[in-house]
Order: C-alpha cells, then sequence, then structure tokens
C-alpha cells in the first residue's frame, strides 16, 4: 500500500517516525472483497488492525435466532474498536463485519500493532476511536432499550430523504429487528398517509406526522 496515499485517510500515520511510517505501509496486506463478506466473524482469532480504503464496513452482534443488532459502520479514515479491543485484550471476535459494498482494506499485522502502540499519536487516535463508538453504542443501546420499534422506524425514516430505497429485511436490519414487525410498521404508516410503499422503496409523504411518532 502506497505509504502517502494512507497517510491522506489516517493522517496519524503521517505523525510517526518516517522508517515506522514505511513499515505500516509496506507490511499491511491489501485486499478488495465483494459486498456481504463476512470480514470477520464471532469467535474468530483477530490477525491485525484493519485500515478502511474504500467502501465500509458494518458491524453487528448476530443472535441464535437470526435477528442482528446494528452496532456501527467503519468507514474510510476510521478503524474497528472490537478488532482494537481484540488486539489489546488477546481476545476472540464477540460480533460480526459485512462488507456493505465493495470494500478495500488494509490489515496491519498484530506485532506492529503492539509496536505502535508506543507512538503517542497512534495510542491516542485508538483510545479516541475508544471514546467516539462507545458514545455510539450508548445510543444504540438507549434506542433499544427505551424506545419502541414505531418510534424507531419513524425516525429512521426521517434520515433517508424523500424516498428511501432499501427493502424491509435491509431496514430490519439496521433497527435490530424482524422483517415481519418492520412490514407491518409500514403498512401501517401507508394507511395513515405517512408513506407510499412501492418494490423496495419508501416515499415519504407526511415528514411531519412521522416525526410526532419519532418524538412520543
Amino acid at each position: 500500500m502506497n505509504a502517502e496515499a494512507l497517510s491522506e485517510l489516517y493522517p496519524v500515520l503521517a505523525q510517526l517516525p518516517p522508517a515506522l511510517a514505511a513499515r505500516v505501509a509496506a507490511e499491511a496486506q491489501t485486499m478488495t472483497v465483494p459486498a456481504g463478506t463476512v470480514v470477520f466473524d464471532e469467535h474468530q482469532a483477530c490477525q491485525g488492525f484493519p485500515f478502511v480504503i474504500k467502501g465500509d464496513i458494518r458491524v453487528l452482534k448476530p443472535a441464535a435466532n437470526g435477528r442482528e443488532l446494528p452496532l456501527y459502520r467503519v468507514l474510510p479514515g476510521e478503524s474497528c474498536i472490537i478488532t482494537s479491543s481484540c488486539l489489546l485484550g488477546h481476545t476472540d471476535y464477540p460480533a460480526r463485519g459485512i462488507a456493505d459494498g465493495e470494500t478495500t482494506l488494509a490489515l496491519m499485522p498484530r506485532p506492529l500493532f503492539d509496536e505502535l502502540l508506543a507512538e503517542p499519536a497512534f495510542r491516542d487516535f485508538v483510545f479516541h476511536l475508544f471514546s467516539e463508538r462507545i458514545a455510539e453504542l450508548m445510543q444504540v443501546i438507549e434506542e433499544v432499550a427505551f424506545r419502541k420499534l414505531d418510534q424507531r422506524l419513524a425516525g429512521l425514516l426521517l434520515g433517508k430523504g424523500k424516498v428511501l430505497h432499501a427493502t424491509h429485511q435491509q431496514l430490519a436490519d439496521e433497527l435490530g429487528s424482524v422483517r415481519e414487525m418492520v412490514s407491518r410498521l409500514l403498512k401501517g404508516f401507508a394507511e395513515q398517509g405517512l408513506v407510499r410503499l412501492a418494490r423496495e422503496q419508501v416515499e415519504i409523504l407526511d415528514p411531519a406526522g412521522l416525526r410526532r411518532i419519532a418524538e412520543v
């Protein structure tokens, strides 16, 4: 991986000693995977620290009954705190990461990650990611624990623009629910004149009405 290109996405690398930054670029294994690829899975050993170059990785917690709870996404310029925690604690993955769209990433080997932690700039970068993601995860917990599914669905629709192109299953995955419940709620929204449903499409007709549901 070209050192300059990697540093453009991850400026922290430019703050490292030049020889160390060059090693990151040289030793990181670059790979491109198609959409839907499981990048890492539960109970799998962590092989290294990922830099996302293109695309994104959707991180979720799967349940035995097939349901999934979305946790966060890793975009270019970001990294995965679950991976970081596994590397720091020498534990296996407790969640699953799936490529959304074709995704390119550079995987830095564990020994080099351990070495970089001795550099204040890289250490601060890792723990800053922790603070950001923990705040996001607390919001997910609050949503699941304290808000009804119709409120969460209304809020999700409001954040997607006037016309949302997605299947009911995709919406259910984002909400950590099941397709049947989301379909039932969408049908109810349509009967109230809040949305118009078409194949893999939801058109927002009454955003104010959805906002009232979301804010109850």
